[in-house]
């Protein structure tokens, strides 16, 4: 496969687009770029949203004469290119479809030139952004990269089974815990969660939790809490879940969405990108319930989606991510700029058109219009091998708490500027070894003394 992924990085490399163009706001471009040729990397690497770029990318070089060149970028070989590039003198110009904490680590370590992406948000306006938005992907006032768009984790649960058990929709971890013992079954598990060890699902569906806990990584001086009782707290409650409602052995982002997608499971934390998959609106993640046979958009019908949840403080919390613009310290910068703004402006729907499900717009218009982006994202039509509005089948209460929770989105310690130390734990992932630990019967308060400790190594080693 690793084979595979490289000969596909060199043969999509060679591809470069047309030009022409012109030069006012939003990717103008100067006439000192015009002919020149930027490679871009992008996050978004399935051939159908590859091709979708293509497209927004040969209209930019129509715009501006700047030539790109796009290579695909799979999430589990972010590092490892990023890296090797680094090292080699060869990186990119320009990334797309980064992940928060990515941005920050790798503007820490002087890959990723947050002084040019701070002067685009600068250009197109700071306050046409999601201020949440930029204080996530800020660090000591500049941005790492510039945001694009937002997801937060949801709790997705069957309302139909909600309604015939007299159960209110779920807004706390107690009445979570609750109607999974109610609406477990031999057939059925009450909740479907994320257990692999050392696995980025388990410690998103883990965080989510550990927020509405008040379980904090770090304190707002930076040191490491997570040997607190509400982290313990959080372990415990979460081996709960597992243990007695879920699916046993390591389930990962794969098998919990597919318990759900067969109807075997009452609730499942995950990210909207199913959404579209569980209207049966594309082949690949179709869902196999039994009602599923005869109408292929039932569960998407017959799904609630929670976004904050309250633990014992009572306040709401939800986990989420920002994706973001990347221009790197070896780019042509202002040809690199040029194709934020127009990203940013001009191409900016039609990128949150690739995965509107999961891609919320963060910048919610212009100076003009201060909700075009977000109005133009509530009519896009979601799915790969059928398209339709996401409103053909969740309520509007659902639709919108995928805008409302942008603006609500909690992380651990990107609001302490510990951004970088986010992105180095992904190397280890001790979070999910706690949690999977504690799965297997460790002590909750032990196992979170242990990953304190690993999580202060590897925090000394990156200052």
């Amino acid at each position: 496969m690793r084979r595979a992924l490289v000969v596909a990085l060199a043969t999509v490399a060679a591809l470069a687009m047309g030009c022409g163009g012109d030069d006012d706001e939003g990717g103008g471009g100067g006439e000192g770029v015009r002919g020149q040729t930027i490679t871009v990397w992008s996050g978004m690497f399935e051939p159908d949203r590859l091709k979708a770029t293509e497209d927004i990318l040969a209209d930019f070089t129509q715009k501006t004469g700047v030539k790109t060149k796009l290579v695909p970028l799979p999430e589990d070989q972010v590092a490892t290119l990023i890296t090797n590039s680094a090292a080699a003198g060869e990186l990119p110009d320009v990334l797309m479809a980064i992940s928060t904490a990515d941005s920050h680590t790798y503007a820490a370590q002087g890959v990723f030139d947050g002084e040019a992406a701070q002067a685009v948000i600068d250009k197109l306006g700071p306050d046409t952004f999601s201020e949440k938005a930029i204080e996530l992907v800020s660090q000591d006032g500049v941005a790492t990269g510039v945001p694009v768009s937002g997801w937060g984790q949801l709790l997705i649960y069957r309302s139909d089974l909600f309604d015939e058990a007299g159960l209110e929709a779920p807004e706390t971890l107690e009445d979570i815990r609750a109607a999974a013992e109610q609406l477990n079954e031999d057939d059925r598990v009450g909740i479907t969660l994320a257990t692999a060890p050392k696995d980025a699902f388990t410690e998103q569906s883990f965080e989510y939790v550990a927020l509405a806990m008040g379980c904090q990584l770090v304190d707002d001086s930076g040191k490491v809490t997570f040997d607190s009782p509400e982290c313990a707290d959080a372990l415990s409650y979460y081996a709960d879940l597992a243990n007695n409602f879920s699916v046993q052995g390591n389930q990962d982002v794969d098998s919990t969405r597919g318990t759900y997608f067969a109807g075997r499971a009452a609730m499942m934390i995950w990210s909207p990108f199913l959404l579209d998959g569980m209207a049966g609106l594309r082949d690949d993640t179709r869902p196999s319930c039994p009602q599923c046979k005869k109408d292929r958009g039932f569960l998407a019908k017959n799904s609630g989606l929670v976004g904050p949840i309250a633990g014992p403080s009572g306040e709401p919390s939800q986990y989420g991510d920002v994706a973001t613009f990347n221009i790197t310290t070896d780019a042509n910068t202002e040809a690199s700029q040029a194709l934020l703004e127009f990203m940013m402006n001009e191409g900016y729907t039609r990128w949150l058109a690739i995965s509107p499900q999961g891609q919320y717009p963060v910048r919610l218009g212009d100076k003009q219009d201060p909700e075009k982006f977000a109005d133009a994202w509530a009519e896009l039509e979601s799915g790969v091998d059928r398209k339709a509005p996401l409103s053909k089948f969740y309520s509007e209460e659902s639709i919108a708490s995928l805008g409302e929770g942008v603006e609500n989105f909690q992380r651990w310690g990107f609001p302490q500027g510990q951004g970088a130390l986010l992105g180095a734990l992904g190397a280890e992932r001790p979070i999910a070894e706690a949690v999977v630990s504690v799965i297997g019967g460790d002590d909750p308060a032990e196992a979170a003394g242990a990953a304190q400790a690993r999580i202060e190594e590897i925090q000394a080693d990156i200052e």
